[in-house]
């Protein structure tokens, strides 16, 4: 997939031109969507990610990777679960939840959407509940 490649939406009777969408757009759509669900702890992020946050930086995509592919948009989305919650039902939910959300704001249609989980996070203890 070319770097600058843009999605193109169908053109309305207007014609008062055409409407293009970044791929980058799509994937902040579809993780924010994401991080909506409960039970959906985090989104995964590689060590760049992690080092832009630190100096203050959010990267509102990470996590998701969108491939535009002659069959149609392949999304991928690398999270991380809250420990104690249904994978499949949860996995499902997030599915459904981007689909719903890329719809409704850039009318998009969509071959797939891929979840991976990549992680459990467990609930942090507090030292003081550890020690009575």
């Amino acid at each position: 997939m070319e770097e600058n490649k843009m999605f193109e939406m169908e053109e309305t009777q207007s014609d008062l031109g055409k409407v293009e969408i970044s791929p980058e757009v799509i994937e902040i759509i579809a993780s924010l969507a994401a991080t909506e669900v409960n039970g959906v702890a985090a989104m995964h992020g590689g060590f760049a990610t992690g080092v832009a946050e630190k100096i203050g930086r959010r990267n509102y995509g990470k996590g998701v990777k969108v491939d535009l592919t002659d069959e149609g948009i392949l999304i991928d989305v690398q999270l991380h679960m809250k420990y104690g919650v249904s994978i499949p039902e949860v996995g499902q939910q997030v599915q459904e939840n981007i689909l719903e959300t890329l719809k409704t704001m850039t009318a998009l249609d969509v071959k797939a959407i891929n979840i991976h989980v990549i992680g459990v996070q467990f609930e942090h203890q507090d030292k003081k509940s550890i020690e009575e």
